[in-house]
């Protein structure tokens, strides 16, 4: 069987700098230029703000994807190259919550729908990945329905205001200023909920969303160009813009600093790409973290959580079984299709040829006379192939992966994605 293979840069490895690197234009782009190999025939790409995964159908997974992290100049010490099994089991427990950086965080599985739903929408992607993704949402969904993974659990967000209580202490009558109405800011503004503050303002681009999202959290929203002016009197923000360009800048804030005569501001960048200089970090009265200041609250969150961790694993490891099981079937069921199609190929040909040799020497052969000699082609190469069927499929049924390995081998079929068309006599 083709299998996958999956290069990982993730949080584990890479800091938000490193991610940032290791992203190359648009998923359309990147996947494009994974596609143009010949020997890929399926892709997956997955990014979200602390991971960017790649996962291959090929039979040369490993050497594509090596190739194109060194293309892309993403260094070594960062990915995880990861096989078929390992692959697999990566990512269901990526959307069981537990490969996040704060595990048990919802957002994820909704987060690898929308990609793999894009992957499907460009044609990337196929039979092989389609089963993977489906399986890895399935247990995602099960993972959350039965343990208590995600129970409080916390997202990028929420991880975000509660790194602002460790730096301030308290956001009891505090001003906090969101940039961003999209998904992540929306998770923000949530969690600043319930922690009475004086006042929340939402910034975003598009003034009617960040309307909608004040109104949803008796916030203010205000216009984006009159951003500088709120940030010269908040005491934390929180930027989550999906913007390809810096938001907040060093100069801007060298100003706004001036203006706010000493008063300290806490800022916290949660996007990617990021939205705040890093010079803005120097500038005096100026605390700012990124998404790796949030892996210490992960770390928290990990250790609550190590009963139901137990629990998750479980069953991605019995759904992992599951899926391998699928595996083995699809890999009968192609091995025996491509059969048959070599089988009636010749059969056709044959009785063609049979049939032009007796008009030849006897009367010409024509309707039940010529049905009688198809059906009995037919009928023998059926009961010719039922065996190699049985044994193949009962292969997989017993777990027998070695005899479809020999079967793939035999008949041609490993690095073949399809069942081949046949314009000679059966090769094999």
């Amino acid at each position: 069987m083709t299998e996958i293979t999956s290069m990982l840069v993730t949080h584990v490895k890479a800091n938000v700098s490193d991610i940032e690197k290791a992203w190359h234009g648009g998923i359309s782009k990147m996947t494009h230029k994974i596609m143009e190999n010949e020997l890929v025939f399926e892709c997956v790409i997955l990014k979200t703000c602390n991971r960017v995964e790649v996962y291959v159908v090929s039979p040369k997974g490993s050497k594509v994807l090596y190739n194109f992290a060194k293309r892309m100049n993403v260094p070594g010490r960062i990915i995880d190259f990861h096989d078929h099994e390992e692959s697999l089991r990566h990512l269901l427990r990526l959307t069981s919550g537990l490969e996040s950086m704060i595990i048990g965080e919802d957002q994820i599985l909704g987060q690898i729908k929308k990609l793999h739903q894009m992957a499907k929408d460009s044609g990337s992607t196929g039979k092989v990945l389609d089963t993977a993704f489906t399986k890895a949402i399935q247990v995602g969904k099960m993972v959350r329905t039965g343990t208590k993974i995600n129970e409080g659990a916390v997202s990028v967000g929420s991880a975000a205001v509660d790194l602002s209580k460790e730096m301030l202490g308290d956001l009891r009558d505090k001003k906090i200023l969101v940039i961003g109405a999209g998904e992540i800011g929306t998770l923000v503004s949530k969690a600043l909920c319930d922690n009475n503050l004086c006042g929340i303002y939402v910034a975003n681009r598009t003034f009617d969303r960040a309307q909608t999202l004040a109104n949803q959290l008796c916030g203010l929203a205000i216009p984006y160009e009159d951003m500088e002016e709120y940030l010269t009197d908040v005491d934390v923000v929180i930027s989550a813009t999906g913007a390809p360009h810096k938001v907040i800048k060093a100069d801007m804030m060298r100003k706004i600093m001036d203006i706010r005569e000493g008063k300290k501001l806490l800022v916290i960048d949660i996007a990617n790409p990021r939205d705040v200089e890093d010079e803005v970090g120097d500038i005096a009265g100026i605390e700012l973290h990124n998404i790796d200041s949030l892996k210490l609250i992960g770390k928290n969150n990990l250790e609550r959580r190590i009963a139901e961790i137990e629990k998750a694993e479980k069953i991605i490891e019995e759904e992992l079984e599951n899926l391998n099981i699928i595996y083995r079937r699809q890999e009968a069921d192609r091995i025996i299709a491509h059969r048959y199609s070599r089988a009636k190929d010749i059969e056709s040909r044959e009785v063609e040829r049979a049939i032009k040799r007796l008009n030849g020497r006897i009367e010409p052969i024509e309707g039940e006379v010529g049905e009688i000699i198809r059906d009995l082609a037919h009928s023998i190469t059926s009961k010719y192939l039922s065996y190699i069927t049985s044994v193949l499929r009962e292969a997989a049924k017993d777990e027998k992966s070695e005899i479809l390995e020999v079967a793939a081998e035999m008949f041609g079929l490993n690095g073949v994605n399809c069942v081949p068309n046949v314009d000679g006599e059966d090769a094999t």
